[in-house]
């Protein structure tokens, strides 16, 4: 079938041109050369293979919009580049592999925009080349959105930090080299929370594998600190200033979320489309009857208006002028819009969905992390709640 959901939609937006269809002329041969093929075996294995992201970081895909002194691009592109490299990333229909791949999107930005300048030379080279990993440890058992209250502490002796607690729900942590952690250093509250990077080999780190409902490809970990001896030269930015760093994280990681899920979402329709095209039911193609076109029409509905949002969240952005409830209710908007389209192209694909090895079976298993992952429906209702001063 043609494609017009993941082409024309950037044709008819004036935010997209030439350069940003060259990115996902590049990023789709990738995916189509070395993830696609291989999917359903990364599922089974429950990880990636390290050299994935060796491959692309030399296909530029990791290094996209990082500085050009550590591997990285440069200013040659945007914000917007960035969005369409997600959605491409997005079509063999596995969050898994889009998260784990891409897990340096939320556990360097703390480093190269607070981290010192030995430890950006130290650090992101390494990560950006695909040759170090890179995970983000805030959430812990006792609780994940309600960070201000995190209780894994770092107390200072001497040149050193000694580390004890636990986080869990660690994408990419157990493979992963290194963990920018959120610590208690001081008192309560969000003036006590500080920034650290963290080498997983270090003597008393543990981990343990998670099994998870979706994301099957990415390896999920809760990590162990027992006294763990951390170089005070490892803190990120000033003692009891991480929290800044962790909220400014997060807008980022909801606009790319936004975009996965509304990505998920072209998918289901796609698969959907074309199962009821070929699909013959009572005599005639599946599309023919209205009630069928017109739930394909209600996930364009929803498709196209989540997508201006996120686009112009994104110009928000690089205008200097983000504000932190549209991102929240924007994660929302997509999230539902994925969980809306995914149960639809259930509905139409029938018993076909419910296979395993689809893109839609898996996408439907994936709803739940991205409605909760990053900040769930409910807190971010109240975190825009409050950003609009309700």
């Amino acid at each position: 079938m043609e494609a017009p959901l993941f082409d024309q939609w950037r044709a008819r937006s004036p935010h997209y041109d030439e350069s940003h269809e060259a990115v996902c002329d590049t990023v789709r041969a990738f995916v189509a050369r070395e993830i696609t093929p291989h999917v359903d075996k990364w599922e089974a294995a429950g990880e990636l293979p390290r050299d994935l992201h060796r491959k692309a970081a030399e296909a530029g895909i990791l290094g996209l919009n990082y500085p050009e002194e550590f591997g990285g691009t440069g200013d040659a592109f945007t914000l917007f580049h960035g969005l369409v490299q997600t959605e491409e990333l997005a079509r063999p229909g596995a969050g898994g592999i889009c998260a784990s791949l891409m897990t340096h999107g939320i556990g360097l930005p703390p480093i190269l925009a607070m981290g010192s300048a030995d430890m950006k030379r130290r650090i992101a080279p390494a990560v950006l080349a695909g040759e170090k990993l890179i995970c983000l440890g805030i959430t812990e058992p006792g609780g994940g959105s309600d960070v201000a209250n995190l209780r894994t502490k770092a107390e200072r002796k001497g040149a050193a930090y000694v580390v004890n607690g636990e986080k869990t729900y660690i994408t990419t942590g157990m493979r992963a080299d290194y963990v920018t952690l959120a610590v208690r250093t001081g008192g309560p509250g969000i003036g006590g929370i500080s920034l650290l990077l963290v080498e997983l080999d270090r003597p008393g780190v543990t981990r343990t594998p998670l099994a998870k409902m979706g994301w099957h490809a990415s390896d999920t970990a809760t990590i162990h600190f027992d006294n763990v001896e951390v170089p005070a030269e490892n803190l990120i930015g000033p003692e009891n200033g991480g929290f800044a760093g962790i909220m400014r994280n997060f807008n980022g990681e909801r606009l790319g979320m936004s975009q996965q899920a509304n990505a998920f979402a072209r998918i289901c329709f796609e698969d959907a489309l074309d199962w009821a095209r070929q699909r013959e039911t009572f005599g005639k193609p599946l599309v023919t009857n209205q009630v069928i076109r017109h739930k394909l029409a209600d996930m364009i509905r929803r498709i196209q208006a989540t997508q201006a949002w996120i686009d112009q969240c994104a110009w928000n952005v690089m205008q200097g002028n983000p504000f932190p409830g549209d991102f929240a209710l924007l994660k929302v908007q997509a999230t539902q819009t994925m969980e809306f389209c995914a149960r639809e192209a259930c509905q139409i694909l029938g018993g076909a969905s419910f296979m395993r090895g689809s893109r839609v079976e898996r996408i439907y298993r994936e709803v739940r992390v991205m409605a909760i992952g990053g900040g769930s429906e409910e807190i971010m209702f109240d975190l825009a709640s409050r950003q609009y001063r309700f």
